[in-house]
C-alpha cells in the first residue's frame, strides 16, 4: 500500500506492475471534482511514474460527471480528428472508445501515433461495463522500446514507419468520416498542411501516406518510448483466416491500413510476431466497473480492447494536445 493523499484515498497498484496505479477513496462524500483540482500535481507525478491511473469508487455517475472531473484536472480538451476506427460524440468532446464490433479485438496502439498531432492524456470513463470481456488492456510503452532486440530497436529508430491508409472501397472509413467534411478542397488543405501525401481515386476513395518516428522523447518525462501504429497498421498482426478471406476479394495495397519502414520496405512477419510477443507480456487488464475513470498517458502506455458480450459503453475524452514540430 502507498502512501495516503490526506487520509481521504487510498492508493495501490493492480497487478504488481506498477500499473495502473489504483486510486480509491477511502470514505464517502469526497467531492471528486474539488480533490481532482487538490490534487493535481500529485496525480501528474503518478501519472509520469505509473503511465496510467485508475480512479475507483468516486461519484462518478453520469456523463457530465466525467466530463467534470476531466475539466478539474486541466488540460486543453480536443476533438477527434483523422479518425482511424468508428465513434460518435456523445457530449461536446467526449466520444464513444470505439464502436467497432463487441466481437472483434482491437490491437494495442497508441492513439493518432501515425498523425502529425495527438492527445497526450487519455480519460476513459465506464458508463456501463459489458456482461463478459470488454477490458481495455494497457501496456508500457517505455518497457516495450526496453524489450525489443537491439536489430528491432536500431532499424526503426534510423528508418521510422510509413503508414498508408485506403479511405472507402470495401473496408474501412470513408474519407468523409475520418475528416469530418464532405468538401474534397478541405481535406487537400488539410494534408498539405500536415505534410501527408494524399491520392484521389475511383469510386470516390482517398490513398493517403504519412511518415513518422517509430520512436518518441515524452515531452516532460524525457523517456524514450515506442510510439507508433507499425503493429497496428500492419495486415501480419489480424487473424490470418480473415486476412486470407479478404485478400481474396482485393488487392493487399487497397487494404484499408498498411504500415512498413520507412523507406517502404515490408516490415518482416519476424518482427511483427516480436511485436507482438512484446505486447503480450506487458500487457495488463482489468475488469472495467460502472463510474471508473482511466487516465492514460497517451506516450508512455498502449492500450487496446478486449472482445465483450452485452451491452459496454466506454467513453473517452483527450487532452493535451502534441503536435509533430514539437519533437523535431
Amino acid at each position: 500500500m502507498f502512501q495516503e493523499y490526506a487520509a481521504r484515498v487510498e492508493r495501490y497498484d493492480l497487478h504488481g506492475l506498477d500499473y495502473p496505479l489504483v486510486i480509491k477513496p477511502l470514505e464517502t462524500g469526497i467531492d471528486p471534482f474539488r480533490w481532482a483540482e487538490d490534487h493535481k500535481a500529485m496525480v501528474q507525478k503518478d501519472l509520469h511514474r505509473f503511465g496510467a491511473i485508475l480512479f475507483r469508487d468516486f461519484p462518478l455517475h453520469q456523463v457530465q460527471d466525467f466530463n467534470k472531473f476531466v475539466a478539474a484536472f486541466g488540460g486543453e480538451m480536443i476533438d477527434y480528428k483523422e479518425r482511424s476506427s468508428p465513434r460518435h460524440e456523445v457530449e461536446k468532446k467526449i466520444y464513444t472508445s470505439t464502436d467497432h464490433p463487441a466481437d472483434q479485438v482491437i490491437n494495442m496502439h497508441n492513439e493518432n501515433s501515425y498523425s502529425r498531432s495527438w492527445p497526450l492524456k487519455l480519460y476513459f470513463y465506464c458508463d456501463i461495463p459489458s456482461a463478459r470481456g470488454g477490458e481495455t488492456p494497457i501496456a508500457d510503452s517505455r518497457r516495450m522500446l526496453a524489450m525489443l532486440s537491439k536489430s528491432t530497436k536500431k532499424k526503426f529508430r534510423e528508418k521510422g514507419v510509413l503508414y498508408v491508409r485506403n479511405l472507402g472501397g470495401m473496408m474501412g472509413l470513408n474519407w468523409d468520416v475520418v475528416f469530418q467534411t464532405t468538401d474534397r478542397s478541405v481535406v487537400e488543405a488539410y494534408c498539405k498542411q500536415k505534410d501527408i501525401v494524399f491520392n484521389w481515386k475511383d469510386d470516390n476513395r482517398l490513398q493517403l501516406k504519412y511518415y513518422a518516428p517509430a520512436i518518441r522523447i515524452h515531452p516532460q518525462t524525457g523517456d524514450e518510448s515506442w510510439f507508433n501504429h507499425a503493429f497496428f497498421y500492419n495486415i501480419l498482426s489480424l487473424d490470418p483466416q480473415f486476412v486470407e478471406e479478404i485478400l481474396t476479394v482485393m488487392d493487399k495495397e487497397d487494404f484499408s491500413f498498411l504500415s512498413y519502414y520507412g523507406d517502404g520496405e515490408e516490415i518482416e512477419e519476424a518482427v511483427i510476431d516480436e511485436i507482438r510477443s512484446c505486447f503480450e507480456q506487458l500487457k495488463v487488464s482489468f475488469l472495467w466497473q460502472k463510474g471508473d475513470v482511466l487516465l492514460v498517458d497517451n506516450m508512455l502506455m498502449a492500450h487496446g480492447r478486449a472482445a465483450y458480450e452485452g451491452e459496454r459503453r466506454i467513453l473517452v475524452a483527450m487532452t493535451d494536445p502534441q503536435y509533430h514540430h514539437m519533437y523535431l
